[in-house]
Order: structure tokens, then sequence, then C-alpha cells
């Protein structure tokens, strides 16, 4: 157990650079140094966590955990991969109103947001190029960014992936997904997890006037609806919080959840901490643990001997479907809040090329691009 401790508390330290590098870390640690998952164990985890809805980077986290060392294992692995993170975005969000005027504060945080801007357009790119293969897949992309920036109303985002879920169903087909195989036919069934989650996921749709019940019934359904992790948050969380949580605190946040190792979803402790000011912790923690919880049900409940639901075709053409669709979220959700909120000027937009020209073509890493953003708001504050 202290090994699983020890090394995700390590990762969740060091690991910059959003899921996709995660993935890549996880790879290299368990896999290729320490042996503890063979390459077709690893590939299937991965698989199955780009299909279901919650944190990808995160899932497979505590999928390793669970194929360890049972459930104690993979609460472990998250508590320890997790834990930075989630203390830097609290601590971020109790010290903010103190620092917000700051001059330093003030400039960083604006360079946050551009770097924010040029991380979204490469995740973006990225998976429009893996799920928008087809004709179909991009029409259904793009449809859905029209309609979300159109018909910006409570609740479409869920309507639009329901839509092309049912369309996904009924006229696509994928076969790469039936090439999945059964991770541990040893392990039981599970699917006992997937009516907790069914259960709580209902109970979330009541109204609650207790605060801090709202608060989690908000943030687990936020988690039960983000289908491909990451930056796809943003807009579920926008909404989520949308009556609560000023636009320029919202953006500060996820700036500041630009330059912080470990899961993008802890950008949810920031926000809860906020909307719970009475006892931050507090808020922070039921935020966190209400937007993971969704992801990890369905992890448990399908990671034993998911190869029968991935191999029947509607299911896989219901995947396919809401892949594309989520890329049309994200592309709306690039638009606004973050381009509008973060690009003011022709100089802002110059930035942001810049940006793009590092990471995409001379392929710097985040974290240098994060140091950069440091120096520079130096520099523009104090010269």
């Amino acid at each position: 157990m202290w090994q699983i401790f020890r090394s995700f508390l390590m990762l969740g330290c060091l690991s910059f650079g959003g899921p996709v590098a995660h993935i890549g870390y996880f790879h290299r640690t368990f896999v290729d140094e320490k042996k503890w998952l063979t390459e077709q164990a690893y590939s299937n985890i991965v698989a199955l966590s780009q299909i279901l809805p919650g944190p990808g980077s995160s899932q497979v986290c505590f999928a390793i955990g669970y194929q360890r060392a049972g459930i104690f294992g993979a609460i472990l692995a998250f508590l320890a991969f997790t834990l930075p993170s989630f203390l830097l975005m609290w601590l971020f969000a109790t010290t903010y109103s103190s620092y917000s005027k700051h001059p330093y504060l003030t400039t960083l945080m604006t360079t946050f947001k551009l770097l924010a801007v040029v991380v979204v357009t490469d995740a973006v790119y990225t998976m429009f190029t893996q799920f928008c293969k087809t004709k179909a897949t991009q029409t259904i992309c793009l449809v859905t960014t029209i309609s979300l920036l159109l018909f910006s109303v409570s609740m479409s985002h869920l309507l639009v992936l329901t839509l092309f879920a049912l369309i996904g169903a009924r006229y696509l087909s994928s076969e790469s997904l039936n090439k999945a195989e059964v991770i541990d036919n040893s392990r039981p069934k599970n699917y006992y997890w997937l009516i907790v989650f069914i259960s709580v996921f209902l109970l979330s749709l009541l109204a609650y006037t207790q605060p801090l019940l709202s608060l989690f019934t908000r943030y687990f359904q936020v988690g039960s609806l983000v289908f491909g992790g990451g930056h796809v948050v943003l807009p579920l969380l926008q909404t989520a919080t949308n009556d609560v949580v000023h636009n320029d605190i919202f953006m500060a946040g996820y700036a500041a959840a630009q330059g912080v190792p470990g899961p993008m979803f802890t950008f949810a402790s920031y926000l809860g901490a906020i909307e719970f000011s009475s006892a931050p912790f507090i808020g922070a923690l039921t935020a966190t643990l209400a937007i993971f919880l969704p992801g990890f049900l369905l992890m448990i409940a399908f990671l034993p001997n998911w190869q029968r639901l991935a191999a029947h075709k509607k299911v896989a053409g219901a995947i396919i479907a809401i892949n594309a669709a989520v890329v049309g979220l994200l592309i709306s959700a690039l638009y606004q809040p973050l381009f509008v909120c973060a690009v003011n000027s022709a100089t802002d937009f110059a930035w942001v090329v810049v940006g793009i020209l590092l990471l995409k073509v001379l392929k710097w890493s985040i974290l240098r691009l994060l140091f950069l953003a440091l120096v520079g708001a130096l520099f523009t504050t104090y010269f």
C-alpha cells in the first residue's frame, strides 16, 4: 500500500501537462519501470477511461490502484495523485481575494488566461483529429458547436449529447472498440456500483435547500456528464456555477489550474471553496469528491469485464457520436468563456499565436510555457 501511495504522490507533484501527459507518465512508471501492468492491460484501462464519463487520467490512476490492491488500492492511488493539486487550488481560492489586486498577480492571471487559450486550442486540435475523422463525426462536432453558441440555455449540453448519442447508436458503428479485451475476469462483475451511480445521479436531480448538499449534487452531475475529461469540464462547470461564481473569479481559477500538476478536475476544489466561503476547506473537499465520484463508480462497475459492452454496436456508435459532440462542446468553450475573457486586443491574440507556435511547432512542454508566463508577468509588472 505504501508503494502505491508514494508512487502516485510523486506523480501528483510532478505531472504537469494535462491528461494526455498523465497517461504517458503512468505508462512510463507502471508499465516500463515498475512492471505492475502489461502493455495490453494498460491499453485496456486507457481505452475504457476514454468511453466513460469522468476524469480520464484520474480514472486510469484509479484503475491501476484497483488492479494492484483492490478498492483500497484504488482509493489510495486517487488520494495520493490528487492531493497536491487539491491543496494548491484550495490555497489559491482562500488567498485570491486578499491578493487579487496585487499588480503581479493581476498580470499573472491575465497571462495564465492567454495560456489557457493556447492549451485548450491544442486540446481541441488533438481531439478533433482523434475523434472526428469522418464526415459524420465532423458534422456532429460542428453542429454541436453551432447549437451551443446559438442556444446557450441551461442543460443544453446534456440535450445535445443525448440527441447525438441516440443518433450515433442508430447510424454509427465502430470496429476499434471491438478489439478491447477483458481486463481481469477473476474479479466480480461489480455492476452493483452502477446501481449506486444511477441512484445517486437520480437523487442529484432533485432540488435541495441545504447548501452543502446542493453543492455536492451539482458537482456530481457535472462529473456524470463530462465525456472526454480534462478541459471539457470547463463549460459544464461554468453552467453549474453561473449564478454563484462571478465570471472573473471563475476564469482566474481556471487560469490557475493550468499552473498546477495533477488532474484538471481539481478546478472544482477551487470553485467549491469559493462557493462555500464560510468553510472553504469543506466546500473544496465536497466539490472534489462529488466531481470525481461518478467516473470512479462507473470505472469499478465496468473495469472487470467490459468487452461485451464495447462490442455492442449500438453502444459503440453512441460512444463515437458522444466523443465527436464533446469536441464541439470544447470548441464552444474555447470561444466562450475562454477567448472572450482572455483576448482583449490584437497584442493578446499575438501572444496566443506565439504560445501555439511554441507548443505545437517547437514542441515546448507545458512546464516551459508556465515558466515563461511567470517570468513574463514578472518582467511586465516591475520593468
